[in-house]
């Protein structure tokens, strides 16, 4: 009359009511645990995807996508700039001059590297205008020697807008008076704020004045790439230096960045793992609970048997009965842990504005909040994770189960 019989007995003995509470009582605790289990593993990832997300949006808005240099000094990087631009996958390129140095104000010093830049096409390949703290890109202009610093480097140092600084370059000048230093006088135009590393030793100044404290005679280091693709980067340098003439040298955010990536990814999948251990402990938890239910159900396990039921179709029973506490622990964990993902950033920002206590400080942190980045891949292998060790935790007890001998089961009855 029902069928499938197995189907129905499982759903019986799941929703039934035992005699035994305590058996109820770790049936629900495995529940919960495989629960609660799916939903912090799908929120943490999602946190960590948003930690991504903002280093890559900020550090890799900074720092090229890919770099363009010849053996020296570029003579035409007008033309190089239009010709790598033809690119379908460079969506803008832009002249710089880099030289590592030093800042230095009242016996204090710090290491930098300084960058020579067009404002106008700076903004195109950078999001430094979009992180601003005080001043502005276009408050660099030739021939004024202004220089932007980051957050930090300006707070070590005590530095605010209108401040000079002596910029220090690496390579020596013959003098009358000996051999001494490069260094010149700057003004501090503006502070930026994106990034505690880039923070503390990121700064611009005027492409022109770079030119005359290095001696590029008005020439271009090279032209840095924005890319449609971070991931296609190398590819996409290496294709627009073969546009062209002459022989010139790549370089791309992996070999400078790459090893801060690759440090989250792999942060991210270790904490994945770990977490995974709580989703597999609870899952695992089933086994227990099912091992009690066929000890508590060996009479009707073995008046089934008697009424012609095969040790096949009571192995199915109780995979059915261990399979519905961990769909069922599987599908509201996940529906909470989607929740949490895309509600943590505004819950965080209301306790912290209720208590008065910011966890992340922008001091420390290159960020203020918390951000989050729900991605339905990581949703679909942690649900499935849960749902298959679920199932493999039903194996043991209903093969047990489908084992019980029914003259045995019955003597004592």
């Amino acid at each position: 009359m029902f069928k499938p019989l197995s189907l129905y007995v499982g759903l019986r003995y799941t929703a039934a009511k035992r005699r035994n509470h305590f058996i109820s009582f770790i049936s629900l605790t495995s529940m919960i645990g495989l629960m609660l289990g799916v939903a912090v593993l799908i929120i943490v990832l999602s946190v960590m995807n948003g930690f991504d997300r903002e280093l890559k949006q900020r550090i890799l808005g900074m720092v090229p996508h890919a770099v363009i240099e010849g053996d020296g000094p570029l003579d035409d990087w007008q033309e190089v700039d239009r010709i790598v631009e033809t690119n379908p996958h460079v969506k803008a390129a832009a002249p710089f001059i880099q030289a590592q140095g030093m800042i230095a104000k009242g016996g204090n010093v710090r290491g930098i590297l300084l960058n020579g830049i067009l404002p106008d096409q700076e903004r195109t390949v950078s999001i430094i205008e979009d992180h601003m703290v005080e001043g502005s890109l276009d408050d660099l202009k030739s021939g004024e020697f202004g220089i932007i610093i980051g957050r930090i480097a300006a707070n070590s140092l005590g530095l605010e807008l209108g401040d000079r600084i002596t910029v220090v370059l690496p390579e020596a000048s013959l003098t009358p008076a000996g051999v001494l230093p490069r260094l010149k006088r700057f003004t501090v135009k503006g502070i930026f704020s994106v990034g505690a590393e880039l923070d503390g030793n990121y700064t611009l100044v005027h492409m022109d004045d770079a030119s005359k404290l290095m001696r590029t005679n008005g020439k271009a280091q090279g032209v840095r790439l924005l890319v449609d693709d971070l991931f296609a980067a190398p590819k996409v340098a290496r294709e627009a230096a073969q546009m062209l003439k002459g022989r010139y040298y790549i370089s791309d955010w992996t070999r400078t960045h790459g090893n801060l990536f690759q440090a989250i990814r792999m942060e991210k999948t270790m904490i994945g793992l770990l977490l995974m251990f709580i989703v597999a402990v609870a899952a695992f938890n089933i086994v227990s609970t099912l091992v009690m239910v066929v000890t508590d159900k060996t009479a009707d396990i073995a008046i089934l048997r008697t009424m012609g039921a095969t040790p096949g179709r009571i192995l199915r029973i109780f995979i059915v009965q261990g399979a519905v506490i961990g769909l069922v622990g599987t599908v509201v964990g996940t529906t909470l842990g989607i929740l949490g993902a895309l509600n943590v950033s505004a819950a965080i920002a209301w306790l912290e504005q209720v208590t008065g206590h910011h966890f992340l400080s922008a001091d420390v942190y290159f960020i203020s909040y918390l951000p989050s980045q729900l991605q339905w891949e990581d949703v679909a292998i942690i649900s499935g994770a849960g749902l298959a060790m679920s199932l493999l935790a039903t194996i043991y007890p209903a093969w047990r189960a489908s084992r019980i001998d029914p003259a045995e089961a019955l003597r004592y009855e």
